[in-house]
């Protein structure tokens, strides 16, 4: 009997440890939790507010809807300094004035990224976009030199080629009415980044239902979804009851599509190295995956076979989805204003006269009017709609005190149109950002590629492909655009695009 008595104590000493774990963890975090509450009681906030709950109550469920309802408490909150929303137990500022988001892009100490980054690690693990720390710096300092001006220059074939095989497919519409043309630039960006990220042609253009680029937009659903209910944040209720299984299907779609490349370009490096005589005479293109391959860190160490997993998965997502959106955008924004196309094809004319060649790199310099075309539409409709940071230590913004723990939200769509810095902010006027028009602009009211230390690494490949794509369709074609602004209906998920598409009419210009 002795030793079952033994046991007995034994189980049940092993419970009340539980019990007692169980209870000294709950009271730290009931206790941070309050401490949060009344610390940021004075930022104002919207109603109601629900104890532990917080507001997640009064979101929409449709990310449409959800998006409307950011931008509207924007609007309401636009002369308030500082304004708060509670996701469930989780705090988080609402960033949509120059100063305040500076405080925060600015400083060394917030650097990480916030908790609702961590649904996005099962698809892009801890890369560029979501890791924190020293991972963050040490990564960050070995892909620098993966985006010297030098290699991108090397990129420009590339995209000169699949823009030509984009007006090849435009020209078929042209003069039949109006289309969606959204699809279109979507899989040309997808090429573009396909050939350059990965060394691998997959001829996207010429498989109009990409399953990948399904699967890209189905993920960024998914994972928004999560991100606003809180009580699908626990992994068990997630995979239980909520929409886990089609997330795993489709994280299985876009991981096997990724790492499919990345075995052949190792092997296909692998064998050119040992086989040098089988190169001879042909230039080699330069690919970011190659480089990955290659590249050591500090101590040496090469990258991982998971390490190089999640910076693919990683461009290949920021890559191509966020740089299509924007020249939709800018596309639509162009075509319904024939003052500014016209101004656009002036410029292209005196670069290029008459001539159908490629765009070389001193062309770009010269496409000053174009840019601000591009900077312009990424003002009214930047790519990334909002993104958000932890904050990692005490601090004051605009004279609030804010707790270590919280989060910030920092919304570009709403602060692009700050009316301080953009007189009649819903207007498209290119002009804004000539040199003499954007002088003494706050640093940080115009930020479509975030800014600070973890600003976009790969902004200038954004930029160099937005120019090559949309001079190539300018120097073709004249573009009409069949929507009005409020027909767009902009869905700010992961990436702001527009609900319904981009519908245009293309006309063949005649030189």
């Amino acid at each position: 009997m002795a030793p079952e008595i033994g046991e007995l104590l034994g189980g049940s000493m092993v419970f009340v440890l539980f019990l007692t774990l169980l209870a000294i963890l709950t009271h730290q975090m009931l206790s941070s939790y309050v401490r949060k509450w009344r610390e940021m009681k004075p930022i104002p906030g919207i109603s109601p507010t629900y104890p532990l709950l917080g507001n997640a109550l009064s979101f929409k469920s449709n990310g449409r809807d959800f998006f409307c309802q950011l931008v509207e408490y924007t609007n309401q909150f636009r002369n308030v300094p500082l304004m708060k929303v509670w996701i469930g137990p989780v705090p988080f500022l609402i960033l949509f004035h120059a100063e305040n988001i500076e405080m925060v892009l600015n400083n060394p100490k917030h650097m990480d990224k916030a908790y609702a980054y961590k649904f996005l690690h099962p698809w892009l693990g801890t890369g560029l976009l979501t890791s924190t720390g020293d991972k963050w710096r040490r990564r960050r300092k070995m892909l620098t030199p993966t985006f010297h001006f030098s290699i991108l220059t090397e990129f420009l074939e590339v995209m000169n080629e699949q823009a030509e095989v984009l007006i090849e497919k435009l020209g078929k519409q042209a003069g039949k009415g109006a289309f969606n043309c959204f699809n279109h630039i979507t899989l040309c960006a997808l090429d573009i980044i396909c050939e350059t990220a990965m060394g691998k042609k997959i001829y996207a253009q010429s498989n109009y239902d990409s399953e990948y680029v399904r699967c890209v937009y189905k993920m960024s659903d998914i994972i928004t979804r999560r991100q606003r209910m809180p009580w699908y944040w626990p992994d068990f209720v997630y995979y239980s009851l909520g929409e886990g299984k089609e997330h795993n299907r489709s994280l299985k779609v876009l991981h096997s599509f990724t790492e499919s490349v990345i075995y052949e370009r190792a092997e296909y490096i692998a064998y050119i190295e040992s086989d040098s005589e089988s190169d001879q005479g042909t230039k080699k293109r330069r690919a970011f995956l190659d480089m990955l391959l290659k590249t050591t860190d500090e101590d040496g160490n090469k990258l991982t076979h998971k390490d190089i997993q999640e910076e693919v998965d990683t461009f290949m997502f920021e890559g191509h989805d966020t740089t299509a959106a924007s020249m939709n955008w800018a596309i639509h924004l162009i075509g319904s204003h024939p003052e500014v196309q016209r101004k656009v094809q002036l410029e292209l004319q005196e670069v290029f006269g008459q001539s159908d060649r490629p765009i070389n790199t001193e062309d770009l310099k010269k496409l000053r009017y174009l840019e601000c075309v591009i900077k312009e539409s990424l003002r009214l409709f930047p790519a990334v709609p909002f993104f958000a940071r932890s904050i990692c230590e005490d601090c004051h913004i605009n004279g609030f005190k804010v707790p270590k723990g919280a989060n910030a939200i920092i919304m570009p769509y709403a602060l692009h149109r700050d009316p301080r810095y953009f007189p009649d902010p819903e207007e498209f006027r290119p002009e804004r950002f000539l040199p003499e028009n954007s002088a003494g602009r706050h640093a940080y009211a115009f930020i479509p590629f975030s800014a600070g230390l973890r600003n976009c690494i790969g902004q200038r490949f954004a930029v160099m492909e937005e120019k090559v794509v949309l001079a190539s369709i300018l120097r073709n074609f004249n573009i009409e655009a069949t929507q009005k602004r409020e027909e767009l209906r902009p869905l700010g998920e992961l990436i702001l695009r527009p609900e319904k598409g981009i519908w245009i009419k293309l006309e063949k210009r005649t030189h």
